[in-house]
């Protein structure tokens, strides 16, 4: 693979940092936190606990104590949704949604939740005063994407959270594409609950997440099992953050987390942002001027991040991408990238689009060659 523009669906490569940190986890601490009074228990307990504090303090979190490990983005937004709603409950979303949001409230809405689901625009973007307009006496809660994985487009979350508060819904975040990428402050933006994978822009190995959730907001846990405390009790206990995390931790990703976090906070969030959000706009110049090429998300450029959908004339979306992996090594992503609607949204369903999404460790180089590389296979023609 030589070169890696993919970044939004998991981030490569990782800070070396991130791969000393997860082979030390493994190699000398090996014990299972939480199960055991010996001193590499109680070490891997004290990297849970950092790591905690460290995530809480990332994302300004009220309570260490309420950040939940996952293995992914998809788990905490399962373990939010289904963990705090009832039959009769209602919730507002929208059409811009990754799968991972949308099939667990499609699942919630067969057992009796309401759901209304408010169209973007053609940019993708969200009017709050759309938000308001579904709002109902009954509705407990706004679940959102703060970014598009397809378009890049930031949604106003302040803005949507003030609406939710007015009718004292509660806002669920799905930060899957923001996290790392975009400073996330939850008690500033109004964000109840905050769900994340640590594998994108945390920089974080796979099989990693978080869900961050605010003092007030009550949950039920979504698995059952050991949790190596309250042993002597026959259900669940519910209490964070042990209650929401049966089983054994995947301590070596959560270690490889912790220093993606320390990697984020060194650099700068500001700074990645910066690169980021600049390796996106040289995209958007150099492609828009190929012949037959749409670009999608919003024309403003302070209202989306650094990945790019587009589409050709004449060209399917996946045909595009396979030339560039077998002629020249780039590696993107084609398709509907498990979110129908907001292809539906934009206007490339059912085809999808190719979705080029740099890094903090991309060159301007390696954009340079995938838009050369563009350029040449469209040139070509269509096989």
């Amino acid at each position: 693979m030589s070169i890696y523009l993919d970044n939004a669906a998991t981030s490569h490569p990782k800070p070396p940092a991130v791969y000393a940190a997860v082979l030390a986890a493994m190699q000398q601490i090996g014990a299972s936190p939480g199960r055991g009074g010996y001193g590499a228990a109680l070490q891997a307990s004290r990297l849970l606990f950092e790591t905690r504090e460290a995530l809480a303090d990332f994302f300004n979190c009220a309570d260490s104590s309420r950040i939940v490990f996952t293995h992914n983005a998809t788990e905490a937004l399962n373990t939010a949704v289904r963990g705090l709603l009832q039959p009769g409950d209602h919730v507002v979303t929208t059409s811009m949604e990754h799968n991972s949001l949308l099939r667990p409230l499609f699942m919630l809405q067969k057992a009796g939740v309401e759901l209304s689901i408010v169209l973007a625009d053609t940019e993708g973007l969200v009017d709050p005063q759309a938000i308001r307009r579904e709002i109902r006496p009954t509705t407990r809660l706004v679940a959102l994407a703060h970014v598009s994985n397809v378009t890049g487009g930031i949604q106003p979350v302040a803005e949507i959270a003030a609406v939710a508060r007015e009718s004292g819904a509660l806002v669920l975040l799905d930060a899957a594409q923001s996290a790392g990428c975009l400073p996330i402050d939850m008690q500033a933006l109004g964000v109840d609950l905050l769900a994340a994978p640590g594998h994108k822009g945390l920089l974080g190995p796979q099989g990693t997440g978080l869900l961050a959730v605010a003092p007030h907001v009550r949950l039920h846990p979504l698995l059952a099992g050991g949790t190596g405390s309250s042993s002597d009790q026959d259900h669940q206990p519910e209490g964070f953050p042990e209650g929401f995390e049966a089983g054994t931790h995947n301590l070596p990703g959560i270690a490889g987390l912790r220093a993606g976090i320390d990697f984020l906070a060194t650099t700068g969030l500001p700074a990645v942002a910066e690169r980021e959000h600049g390796y996106g706009s040289y995209l958007r110049e150099q492609l828009a001027a190929l012949p037959g090429c749409r670009l999608y998300g919003p024309a403003d450029p302070q209202k989306r991040v650094g990945l790019l959908s587009l589409t050709v004339a004449g060209w399917d979306a996946s045909a595009l991408a396979f030339e560039l992996d077998r002629e020249y090594g780039i590696a993107v992503r084609a398709g509907l990238h498990c979110a129908p609607r907001a292809h539906r949204t934009i206007g490339s369903y059912p085809g999808g689009t190719l979705r080029i999404s740099p890094g903090w460790f991309t060159t301007t180089e390696e954009l340079e060659h995938c838009c050369t590389a563009l350029a040449t296979i469209i040139q070509k023609g269509n096989p």
